[in-house]
């Protein structure tokens, strides 16, 4: 049986809890995408496959010790997965612990994520995924 989109995010930020960030690599397909907006992010940017994933990751983790992702739900919309998060971050050289609160827009294909976009809030996530192709 093939696992749903939702499930397959779901593993994605179990694995992500256990392993770390390296666990992602294996669920992005070879065109995948990460977009970060300017109003959430130190540093918006496009983020293109394994190499930008970890060009993202490890830019964050330059300055933050611990980063933890709480995801509260996984709504599936169409070919994208909708997960509520929160981000917890402690900084590197201050020790201080800070949350985010935001969307992450997931879209697959073939169990595969193919795109990664980041919200604000779920109103404005539903209002600008972009429809199927």
């Amino acid at each position: 049986m093939t696992e749903s989109n939702a499930e397959l995010a779901r593993n994605a930020y179990e694995n992500f809890a256990s392993e770390g960030w390296e666990a992602l690599l294996p669920i992005l397909a070879p065109d995948f995408e990460l977009v970060t907006p300017p109003g959430l992010a130190a540093e918006p940017d496009t983020y293109r496959g394994e190499e930008g994933m970890r060009r993202y990751w490890e830019s964050f983790y330059e300055v933050m010790e611990e980063i933890r992702l709480e995801p509260s739900e996984f709504r599936e919309v169409e070919d994208w997965v909708l997960v509520p998060f929160k981000l917890i971050a402690r900084g590197r050289s201050t020790g201080i612990e800070a949350g985010i609160e935001a969307v992450a827009a997931w879209r697959w294909r073939d169990g595969k994520a193919v795109r990664a976009l980041i919200f604000a809030n779920l109103e404005e996530t539903l209002a600008e995924i972009p429809p199927r192709d």
